[in-house]
């Protein structure tokens, strides 16, 4: 009991004393019913990439890019700071990282968190010196028995990295955690692009102070301009388990994932130690539609870490927003942290499987349920009860028979493309079915989650999209339709949709995670009325909900 004390009354301490730099609400406009309600973000100002998470001492920690003078990109950008017992729950700390030395006075920009021997955290950062180079540094906790992690010192050697020969100096940033290998020695990987071939550029250190480059990058595609925040992990072919990063066996698979044009990208191989090479199973990052995406959404600069609590790897993605820098200055915001997701390879393994941490549904309130409901070609039907704005909806189709869906057509080779062009309103017999989501009641505005079945060769093709064409009526805004194929690992009956719904954001997992969509929307009638949810089928086919489910969800501590 005595220790539960002491750790509210430190939390308390924490608010207070920090709470002016960041808690501080009373410039935040008052009409904010765009803003998210459990997802992250602090109360005000810009936020983007996510870094460094990390577990210690039983807090978990995110830190994050932040402009703490306004709400749009503008540098010099810090490190921001929160802090969370379950992963739902947050409290904003004062930032960690602040420009103020010659190897970063013009910015700290994004990095990892690596826990050296004897559970110490250390950080690997990109600084803006006073050149304007990207340059890498370390940081370390000033009181390693804080479970806040209250204060970081930079080390006065900084910079321990700097840009290779055939990098430009503005074109090298975002260490990924750092892996030891069986030799004892250290590797992390930096973005960076050579002849408008991404790279990560790998280093090695005895010591994690001393680097040195290692003469040929861990791996690098082809045309696809500058790689941003690489991730660089393990996964096991055997369970949903996670594994930490300096993990070796011999059931283990690697993933590589790079931002850049917006998206992040990844493939699955096999890391090579010995050649210190990457080397992915099929065609690797080439730049082109048939990438493997985290999300084919709104989605990038993210980061993972290894949950050593729950033997989980935990995946946050920046969530920018789609209206225009005005309306950012207006509200006083801009940027969340998507809905943490756990990650791991699907039984094929040539698949990433994302799904929200099961701490979400701690949010979960009131709950309507339906099963066996039949949707006629071209049928609507309502699920009342709950809060459209703020709702998480699990719903499985059963599908239609195989031979009567359409014939795929294999020129068909981009999703986004696809769904661009067949909107939820251009019918077709195995689809469009799925959700509306922040509907009006005129249905002027809506954004449709949904699928399309397709077949080829006895086999199903699926669509997924996320149609945000008649999202908002208001202008300047970006209604982007995204689309993405899901690869199932065989035929099946049944396709299952989750949407996350928070006022603004809505994030949707389909068939369990195996593809996934993130939107920003931004409807004008949600200003005077609330928004309604509907289960519907636009195709010709008639359509079953098995099981559908919904609950309202509650707003969390620290939004």
């Amino acid at each position: 009991m005595k220790a539960t004390v002491v750790c509210v009354i430190y939390l308390c301490c924490v608010i207070l004393s920090n709470g002016k730099e960041i808690q501080d609400t009373s410039q935040i406009p008052k009409n904010q019913k765009g803003r998210p309600s459990f997802h992250l973000r602090p109360p005000k100002n810009w936020l983007n990439d996510p870094n460094g998470p990390v577990y210690y001492k039983g807090v978990y920690h995110l830190f994050y890019q932040y402009n703490p003078y306004g709400s749009v990109f503008k540098k010099p950008i810090v490190w921001g700071h929160s802090a969370s017992h379950d992963l739902v729950n947050w409290i904003h700390l004062k930032n960690s990282l602040i420009p103020k030395n010659s190897f970063d006075i013009n910015s700290c920009f994004s990095g990892s968190i690596t826990i050296l021997p004897g559970n110490k955290p250390v950080i690997l950062y990109t600084g803006v010196d006073a050149k304007n180079q990207q340059v890498q540094n370390l940081a370390t906790p000033k009181n390693l028995s804080d479970p806040f992690l209250i204060e970081w010192v930079k080390y006065p050697g900084n910079p321990i990295m700097t840009a290779p020969q055939w990098v430009k100096p503005n074109d090298f940033r975002d260490p990924t955690t750092a892996w030891k290998g069986k030799d004892g020695i250290w590797r992390v990987a930096v973005g960076g692009v050579k002849n408008d071939s991404g790279v990560a550029i790998l280093y090695r250190s005895k010591d994690f102070v001393h680097w040195s480059l290692h003469d040929d990058p861990l791996y690098y595609g082809k045309n696809t301009g500058i790689w941003e925040c690489p991730d660089f992990y393990p996964v096991s072919v055997n369970d949903r388990n996670g594994v930490d990063t300096s993990e070796v066996d011999m059931n283990l698979k690697y993933v590589l994932k790079v931002s850049f044009r917006a998206h992040d990208v990844y493939t699955i191989g096999r890391y090579e130690a010995d050649k210190e090479k990457f080397v992915p199973d099929g065609l690797g990052i080439t730049g082109n539609s048939s990438d493997l995406r985290y999300d084919y959404g709104k989605f990038y600069a993210s980061k993972t870490f290894f949950d050593s609590v729950k033997k989980r790897r935990i995946l946050w993605g920046w969530i920018n927003e789609s209206d225009s820098s005005t309306d950012d200055i207006n509200k006083g915001w801009a940027g969340i942290q998507s809905i943490p997701r756990r990650v791991y390879v699907s039984t094929t393994g040539t698949q990433l499987i994302q799904w929200p941490i099961e701490e979400t549904e701690r949010l979960r309130e009131k709950h309507v349920t339906y099963s066996g409901e039949k949707l006629r070609g071209k049928s609507l039907l309502e699920i009342s009860g709950i809060t459209a704005s703020q709702v998480d909806i699990e719903v499985s189709f059963k599908m239609p028979k195989l031979e009567v869906t359409e014939l795929f057509n294999p020129k068909w080779d981009d999703p986004q493309v696809l769904c661009s062009t067949n909107t939820a309103w251009v019918s077709g017999q195995a689809g469009p079915f799925g959700l509306l989501l922040m509907a009006s009641k005129d249905f002027k505005e809506q954004t449709a989650v949904f699928f399309r079945i397709f077949h080829n060769k006895n086999r199903y093709v699926i669509l997924m999209c996320s149609d945000q064409s008649r999202s908002s009526v208001r202008q300047g805004i970006d209604k982007t339709t995204y689309g993405a194929f899901i690869h199932m690992d065989r035929n099946v009956d049944v396709i299952s949709l989750r949407s996350l719904v928070d006022h603004s954001v809505i994030e949707s997992f389909g068939a369990k995670g195996r593809a996934c969509i993130t939107a920003r929307v931004y409807p004008q009638f949600y200003m005077e009325q609330e928004a309604r949810v509907y289960a519907f089928n636009n195709g010709t086919l008639d359509v079953v909900i098995e099981t559908l489910d919904a609950w309202g969800m509650k707003k969390t501590n620290g939004n």
